[in-house]
């Protein structure tokens, strides 16, 4: 126990209260609490000198007194404000410390602050929100298992391959094959997911794949101009995963196993003469992929997508074309309308 009788008699002999710390072996700033709470309470030492230690402590800290009141941040809002682009937790603090000032309340420090919140997800169990604004990231990839359709003249399967896109904070995602992974079908993936989507996000994490980025190092990133040019088009800015890190991209990398299971595995003992055909089928399981309850909680990836698409940025008038010129000596050049490149 601070021995606050010692303390009150040290410095009436005007003991500095680094020496008083030294002596009563505790902190400096202890002194100093003792000594201000002292001179509140109006105690000098002529007063205490009869008194013990515990009487001390009692008419300084009494065990009754008041805590003042702080005012209890609403978190549940602050936690919606959260899932905003722009919107940290400093900025929060700020603006709850000006109301509490407006309303005359005491504000919590940030510590406690962001302590609290961190309680409340935990409690709540609100975890989506931390990793992810709505409408901020979409993943794109190519899903490492094919499809297969049936050659109508040989009878032998031929390789579907399986593109997949994910909005980030609401894991909806969409789902389409094709019989390349060239720029056409990169390019004509990425519209018709928009399409699909009613919108645009304001990033595309896309992995290393050549039709989209021709260099990714910690230097520099080159992105394709084809895909560049998309990306400019539908206003949103292209930052790919770095090599050899796949927890850039978590979503897509999740759903891609979830979709394999749901929509290629469902579709195994299935045989599809066109393309067409199988996307027909794909599109009926990845509706039941979105749709699909939750197991840990309450609603779907369609839910969650419902709330995101308002936060969504708008579809441009005009899908992006890939223009393919004949004839010419083999260049690269801008069509007309000024929408992507093509080989002529």
């Amino acid at each position: 126990m601070t021995n606050y009788r010692e303390i009150l008699r040290l410095s009436h002999l005007g003991i500095n209260k680094q020496d008083i710390a030294t002596a009563c072996e505790c902190s400096r700033n202890t002194v100093a609490n003792v000594l201000k709470r002292a001179g509140n309470c109006g105690l000098t030492w002529e007063q205490v000198q009869d008194w013990n230690n515990k009487d001390i402590s009692d008419k300084l800290f009494p065990p009754n007194a008041v805590k003042p009141a702080y005012k209890m941040p609403d978190y549940e809002y602050i936690h919606r404000e959260m899932a905003k682009s722009g919107v940290t937790l400093s900025l929060l603090w700020v603006e709850y410390c000006e109301q509490c000032r407006e309303a005359g309340d005491i504000p919590y420090k940030s510590t406690q602050f962001n302590k609290y919140y961190s309680d409340y997800v935990c409690k709540t169990k609100a975890t989506m929100h931390l990793n992810h604004k709505p409408g901020e990231i979409m993943e794109v990839d190519w899903a490492g298992q094919n499809a297969f359709i049936i050659d109508t003249d040989t009878g032998e399967p031929i390789k579907a391959y399986v593109f997949v896109a994910v909005l980030a904070y609401s894991g909806y995602a969409y789902v389409e094959t094709f019989l390349s992974q060239n720029q056409e079908c990169w390019v004509t993936a990425h519209v018709n997911a928009y399409k699909y989507f009613g919108g645009v996000t304001r990033i595309l994490v896309p992995d290393n794949l050549k039709t989209g980025i021709i260099k990714n190092s910690k230097s520099e990133t080159i992105v394709n101009k084809i895909y560049q040019e998309l990306a400019e088009h539908y206003g949103t800015a292209v930052i790919p995963a770095r090599p050899r890190a796949p927890k850039d991209k978590p979503s897509v990398e999740g759903s891609v196993g979830v979709i394999s299971t749901w929509i290629l595995a469902a579709l195994r003992n299935q045989q599809f003469l066109s393309l067409r055909e199988l996307n027909l089928a794909v599109r009926e399981k990845l509706a039941e992929f979105n749709n699909k309850p939750f197991q840990k909680k309450d609603g779907s990836r369609a839910t969650i997508y419902a709330e995101e698409k308002l936060f969504l940025l708008s579809l441009p008038e005009r899908s992006y074309e890939l223009a393919t010129w004949k004839g010419g000596c083999g260049r690269y050049s801008r069509p007309l309308q000024g929408w992507g490149y093509a080989k002529i």
